[in-house]
């Protein structure tokens, strides 16, 4: 297994190009994109997206993924068949532009039940989800794609969440995968180092530690961010948040090279995904840039360690 880096763009949101990220990246000898999803990108047209590939390949980068970012494909999970229609159009949308940036993996988290719903709704939901993920699959081949993805979450009303439910999800998926191998393609775990499961009381069932590692047979990629010791926030590594956070990036290299044999693919792809500082504000948008570039330097120093130290100062 080899584990490349790369950066999710959600950080830039209305508030930096894709000029400008394309352009840090470059600098900062990280070479892969993770597209994350923005509220145009269903609606736009598609030399949008070509240009947008021209524009990341011009510096070397790869739009190596297309990812969701705000849980906006959750209507499998409702129980209205106007939201599972809404659910499987933006879907099949969110291929075709995976397929335009010349992505190799698209994918989001399932949905979630709604916390009124009655008991059956989840089950229902996801065998909503699965149903339409086997025509999806379908036409993810079609458009050359090499896998759909689907993120593991930190609650049980949002599944795939605990290893049962992993092995439940690409378990049933990759059988119809298996008996269906020149129609479709396979699907995997894009994972997250940050999630993990508590209970009511704060209790936990699983650590992250425990769902990153049952993911690891099952995951092409995942995303790497900071958190708390309850799963309640997300943030980077800077020294100030490693004091708080109880992600080890150093434990995370090892488990990875611990299981080097149980990975599904080859090439893994670990995508930086902060929000940065404050969105929309004079005194925090300019701060962004630093913040990545720390970050990612971080990330280098552990993944890489002949690459600039961590604290360096940022041009």
């Amino acid at each position: 297994m080899n584990l490349s880096l790369g950066l999710k763009t959600d950080c830039i949101e209305t508030r930096y190009s894709f000029d400008w990220l394309f352009d840090l990246l470059a600098e900062e000898g990280i070479p892969n994109v993770q597209l994350g999803s923005f509220y145009e990108l269903y609606a736009l047209e598609d030399d949008y997206f070509a240009d947008l590939r021209q524009k990341a390949e011009s510096r070397g980068l790869h739009i190596k993924s297309v990812f969701t970012a705000h849980r906006e494909l959750g209507g499998f999970f409702i129980g209205d068949p106007r939201m599972e229609r809404a659910a499987r159009k933006g879907f099949d949308r969110l291929i075709e532009v995976a397929a335009l940036v010349g992505a190799e993996h698209v994918g989001s988290n399932p949905g979630a039940v709604h916390r009124d719903a009655p008991p059956s709704a989840k089950t229902i939901g996801s065998d909503c989800y699965l149903r339409h993920m086997k025509e999806l699959m379908v036409k993810a081949r079609d458009l050359g794609l090499k896998a759909l993805t689907i993120e593991p979450m930190s609650c049980l009303a949002e599944p795939p969440t605990t290893p049962e439910e992993m092995r439940h999800y690409i378990g049933t998926l990759n059988a119809y995968h298996a008996g269906n191998p020149d129609r479709t393609v396979p699907v995997w775990l894009c994972g997250d180092i940050s999630h993990g499961l508590c209970d009511l009381s704060q209790t936990r069932i699983f650590s992250h530690i425990d769902l990153f590692r049952a993911a690891i047979p099952m995951m092409c990629e995942f995303h790497f961010k900071n958190t708390d010791s309850v799963y309640g926030s997300t943030f980077g590594f800077r020294p100030a948040e490693q004091a708080k956070g109880v992600v080890d990036l150093a434990e995370i290299k090892s488990i990875c090279e611990a299981h080097t044999a149980a990975w599904p693919v080859k090439e893994v792809t670990g995508y930086l995904e902060i929000m940065g500082p404050k969105i929309g504000r004079d005194y925090s948008d300019p701060l962004l840039g630093d913040e990545l570039r720390k970050n990612l330097r971080l990330l280098k120093s552990v993944f890489t360690p002949t690459q600039s130290p961590v604290e360096a100062e940022c041009p």
